[in-house]
Formats: C-alpha cells, sequence, structure tokens
C-alpha cells in the first residue's frame, strides 16, 4: 500500500516525534523512508560581512546547508536503528515546497508531518506546513499530532 514515504523534519522536538512516527510506519510496512529539511539561503552581503570580520583562514560559521545536512543525518540514525532505508534531502527554501517537491520526485505514497515545529528566527514557521501539504500533497498525508 505505501512503499515510498516522505516525512518533514525542521530538527525540533515535536518534528524528531514525526519522524519517529514515520520511522515505526515506515518499518510496518517495509517502505522507504524519504527525509526531507528545507534552509534558508544566505545573502551575499551576509556572507561578505562574515568573512571580512573572520580570523584568516577560518571557515564563515553560517552554512545552513550544512546545518540542515547534519539534522538530516540525526534524524536518518533513527532510521537506521529501526532498520528502515532511508533517504535525506536538504533543500533551499520554504519547507512545505521542499516537502511537495520531494514527494513528487520520489513518487511518494504518503507524507508524514507534524502538527508544529519550531518558530522564531532560527527556522521557518511551521503551523502553515501541514495545511499546505494537506492541500497540495501527489498522495495521502498524515498529520502527527506533535504537541
Amino acid at each position: 500500500m505505501f512503499s515510498s514515504i516522505v516525512v518533514g523534519t525542521d530538527g525540533s522536538r515535536t518534528a524528531t516525534e514525526a519522524v519517529r512516527e514515520a520511522v515505526d510506519v515506515a518499518k510496518a510496512l517495509g517502505a522507504k523512508l524519504e527525509l526531507v529539511s528545507a534552509y534558508a539561503p544566505v545573502s551575499e552581503q551576509r556572507l561578505r560581512a562574515e568573512k571580512r570580520h573572520a580570523p584568516t583562514g577560518a571557515q564563515s560559521a553560517s552554512n545552513p546547508r550544512r546545518d540542515t545536512e547534519a539534522l538530516l543525518s540525526d534524524a536518518a540514525d533513527i532510521a537506521r536503528e529501526a532498520q528502515v532505508e532511508v533517504n535525506t534531502h536538504a533543500r533551499q527554501g520554504d519547507p512545505s515546497d521542499a516537502i511537495l517537491d520531494v514527494a513528487e520526485e520520489q513518487n511518494a505514497d504518503l507524507v508524514i508531518v507534524g502538527n508544529k515545529g519550531m518558530t522564531g528566527a532560527k527556522r521557518f514557521m511551521l503551523g502553515s506546513v501541514p495545511n499546505r501539504i494537506s492541500h497540495h500533497a501527489p498522495c495521502s498525508v498524515l498529520i502527527v499530532r506533535t504537541t
């Protein structure tokens, strides 16, 4: 019934609950899991400013893609520990679009998201993500109550 499941995460505690639920569903069904997280681009102006103020030879402290890949790796470890096949997808841009794009690209049968994630400057606001996904997903959607 469900052989490919997409789950979105932002690294928050509530998103991790959604990932755990997705891992449980994938394991029970023998499905492959596609983990998705989105990050905001860093402006060229900010990169130039950081480079000017960074010590010689120091790497820029701000690397949203690397940070996102690290949180995806942590989430993927949850799936691997449960012996669930998993792929990760770090995407620049809006979280809803990232999840929907991966769902289409992977021909997903199910998208799983939490009902709430991080807020504030650190991450995108997720309040509208489940709503957008439920209206635009190319497949079934499970919204996990995490709050």
